[in-house]
């Protein structure tokens, strides 16, 4: 039995009401207004872009200094699920800007959500996933390589492309890398602007965002797309794409959310 809300005579199933019928070229504006934005006062957003390219910039090194660069792809695509949470301030921002408010980097930085500790709560709760999802990694590349040692980055792609264990690991790893994504996606997209602007705790936030993505999925999709073309290009720019395209995509999430919420 769903769940329905009364209007006069008439009973309205919660499900419907989550349905926007948005086109799904809606994404492409919400792009636009994320990059409004980001050039309205244009400093804070920058500078939120450079720490998060500073941040990812450190990691990578620790991989290498570490020797774990074979989790560094892992990681890489794990970013993508912590991402939301980082991008808080980048909401902030937009709100403010709704609002009225000048915005700056202060702001952005010291976030006060209205549900309080629940956002960070959510937060821990992606972080989990994305230490399972790098777990998972490692254990499809033991499946198909055994106790065979890491080659390096130097050789991983002759190695990935030229054997059949290493066409199975690719097959097997983007079915099950885009399932974690499409789940951390649907959980979070909308949970954590919705953490910010309203007083609700982790988990009705994460389902309600898991009942605005599957009913609103046409517009979803490219929206995913476009997040994760974007993100692409932030890496294989040597990560300097991210000061730009990372406050872009923050800026353009929270209207992804004001359009579907």
């Amino acid at each position: 039995m769903g769940t329905t809300q009364k209007t006069g005579h008439t009973s309205i199933p919660l499900a419907e009401q989550r349905r926007r019928h948005l086109p799904a070229g809606a994404a492409f504006g919400w792009l636009s207004e994320g990059w409004r934005d980001l050039w309205r006062n244009p400093l804070p957003s920058l500078l939120y872009g450079f720490a998060v390219f500073l941040l990812s910039l450190a990691i990578v090194w620790c991989l290498f200094r570490f020797q774990l660069d074979y989790i560094l792809f892992p990681a890489l695509a794990g970013f993508m699920v912590v991402g939301p949470l980082v991008a808080i301030g980048l909401y902030r921002k937009s709100r403010d800007i709704e609002e009225g408010v000048h915005p700056s980097l202060a702001r952005m930085v010291l976030v006060k959500a209205a549900s309080g500790a629940q956002v960070w709560y959510t937060g821990a709760i992606l972080c989990l996933l994305m230490l399972v999802w790098m777990r998972a990694a490692v254990i499809i590349y033991a499946l198909f390589m055994g106790l065979r040692p890491f080659p390096g980055l130097d050789r991983i792609v002759t190695m990935l492309f030229s054997t059949t264990e290493g066409l199975g690991m690719i097959f097997v790893g983007t079915v099950v890398g885009g399932l974690f994504a499409a789940f951390s996606f649907a959980i979070s997209t909308f949970a954590i602007p919705m953490l910010l602007a309203e007083r609700t705790d982790a988990f009705t936030a994460m389902g309600t965002s898991i009942s605005l993505v599957f009913r609103n999925l046409p517009v979803m999709l490219v929206w995913g797309a476009i997040v994760l073309a974007l993100s692409a290009i932030g890496i294989v720019t040597g990560l300097l794409g991210l000061i730009i395209i990372f406050p872009l995509l923050g800026h353009g999430t929270w209207h992804s959310y004001k359009a579907i919420r």
